[in-house]
């Protein structure tokens, strides 16, 4: 091994590190004070993406980590560049995404700069690690503790780069530090021993997976073909157990009858990395008397944080289900001719009819609009969500070839985010065509990122359910003043023609030929899809969420 050589400052040096770990990607707005360790990374061979706004990098980060499974790196201005992200890195905390935030602070005797304020606690209050290169002595253990934090921990950290630290000269050893990776626990022998009695004795057993299972499919799988179990997941694990044909597709909300049905008779229920909440459960509702509960988890407080359970594993979810399934005796399970004939036949939205409704010439149902889509677009895609009224119409009726393929970025249910989730996502994945959907709100709210997605070349769709408000409150508050929550009907497909898109405005079935002459190429720019919606329902995923209110 070689001594120690010099590489010019701490942002240098930080840079140089990262690329050495196999960060994949980094994105952000760049400003006097994350200049130099933004260009450390490009210089090092790590991808750099430029946002329009920080909120738009922190959430493409977010979607490139969460749909790539690799580290990403958001890099940002100190002060006012770190506050503009901060609905991205809360979203991204929540989440558990592994994500490696850059944020240049200001120096130590600068107490009367602008731009100065309590990076670490502003950090910590939304649930992210605050992490600081102290000096230039501890730069690179400084680096590998943030480092080891983001990927073994799926942790979002916010590694504070002082000013005057990054300007330091710097030493790093060569050949670079090695990334010790941790291995996934295994659980407790008993733990197996008691699930799998548990399996054994159930009648109709249910798993459902969720965000920690997101690896662990084909496991998952096997051990339900084993035993009989039915297969659902969380939201933010659609797609998991794509092509299965006991899969039930999602548990919560957005449930078809079926799978609400299915679930609900369970009599034993294992949630696989999944943490039981309010949305996945409807509330407990889906949880029929008398079942069992098990959860299957890595980390030790979420097991029960949610709702009570019978059992607690902790184990990684793969592992785990290695594990019980040589446990197991087998059996047929929840699995009869009937429930197969029925899954088969009703077990996707798509499957289900349009209740008849009045002629509407100037506005599509949402529900036909998304089946359309579905049949419309190619298998292999990718759909990100914003939050809003209109967010059960993609995520239940357009199908994704796995997990990878649907990106929910909901942990802190902001709208706004669905069009920087997208671009995050097609950069991680550009083999796929990538959806955006978002309601008209939400997209306005993020609008800045349509040049982006332009600038960068992405054949994105955008899907805009538009009707002209915020429809979760004007539908919850029936009968009230809506002159806060409505708005005049915008021609977006005009403003989105103005970024250099394609678009068109969709108010019936036939209007969706346009999009069928952009998926035929050479889609070197998005399309916008303005579909003007009606309003004179509320979803029914809404109606639940709020009567659980």
């Amino acid at each position: 091994m070689s001594g120690p050589v010099t590489t010019g400052t701490v942002a240098g040096v930080v840079g140089s590190l990262l690329a050495g770990l196999g960060v994949g990607h980094a994105f952000g707005v760049v400003g006097s004070g994350n200049f130099h360790v933004t260009n450390a990374l490009r210089e090092h061979g790590v991808p750099f993406s430029a946002a329009r706004h920080e909120g738009g990098a922190a959430t493409m980060a977010d979607a490139f980590a969460r749909t790539s499974g690799d580290v990403a790196v958001l890099s940002l201005h100190q002060g006012c560049g770190l506050t503009n992200a901060l609905t991205g890195i809360t979203e991204a905390a929540k989440s558990r995404t592994p994500l490696l935030v850059l944020a240049a602070d200001t120096g130590g005797a600068a107490v009367r700069s602008n731009f100065r304020i309590d990076q670490d606690a502003l950090v910590a209050s939304v649930g992210a690690v605050p992490e600081r290169v102290h000096s230039a002595a501890s730069a690179v253990a400084d680096v590998l503790r943030a480092y080891d934090t983001c990927r073994n921990q799926r942790r979002t950290v916010v590694l504070n780069l002082p000013l005057d630290v990054q300007e330091q000269p710097c030493t790093a050893p060569s050949p670079s530090p090695r990334f010790v990776e941790v291995l996934p626990a295994r659980p407790n022998a008993a733990a197996v021993a008691a699930l799998a009695a548990l399996i054994d004795r159930a009648e109709r057993p249910v798993f459902i997976a969720g965000r920690g299972a997101r690896h662990a499919g084909p496991e998952l799988a096997a051990l339900a073909d084993t035993c009989g179990a039915l297969l659902a997941t969380s939201a933010v694990a659609n797609g998991l157990f794509t092509g299965h044909a006991w899969n039930l597709g999602i548990s919560g909300g957005f449930a078809t009858d079926l799978a609400a049905e299915l679930i609900t008779g369970a009599d034993l229920v294992v949630a696989w990395g999944a943490s039981l909440t309010m949305w996945t459960t409807r509330h407990g509702a889906l949880i029929g008397d008398g079942a069992t509960v098990v959860q299957v988890d890595d980390t030790p407080s979420a097991i029960g944080a949610q709702r009570p359970v019978d059992l607690g594993v902790l184990g990684d979810v793969a592992g785990t289900a290695h594990d019980v399934a040589g446990a197991v005796t087998g059996g047929p399970g929840y699995r009869t001719a009937a429930i197969g004939e029925r899954i088969a036949a009703e077990g996707r939205w798509t499957q289900i009819p349009v209740p008849a409704q009045a002629a509407d010439p100037d506005h599509i149902d949402p529900r036909t609009l998304s089946t359309a889509l579905d049949a419309l677009l190619p298998a292999e895609r990718t759909v990100a969500v914003d939050s809003g009224n209109f967010m059960g119409y993609p995520s239940a009726y357009l199908a994704v070839p796995d997990a990878a393929g649907f990106c929910f970025t909901q942990g802190f249910q902001s709208i706004g985010l669905g069009l920087a989730t997208a671009l995050g996502a097609a950069i991680a994945r550009p083999d796929r065509l990538t959806v955006a959907a978002a309601g008209d709100g939400g997209f306005l709210m993020g609008i800045s990122e349509l040049e982006t997605a332009v600038r960068l070349g992405i054949g994105l769709l955008v899907v805009v359910y538009d009707d002209a408000g915020y429809g979760a409150e004007f539908h919850h508050f029936e009968g009230a003043d809506h002159g806060t929550v409505r708005f005049p009907d915008a021609d977006l497909a005009a403003v989105a023609q103005g970024y250099g898109c394609a678009a068109a405005t969709v108010r019936s079935e036939d209007d969706l030929d346009a999009v069928r002459k952009w998926l035929d190429g050479p889609r070197d720019r998005p399309m916008l899809v303005d579909a003007k919606v009606r309003t004179d329902e509320a979803a029914w995923w809404l109606l639940e969420a709020f009567r659980g209110h």
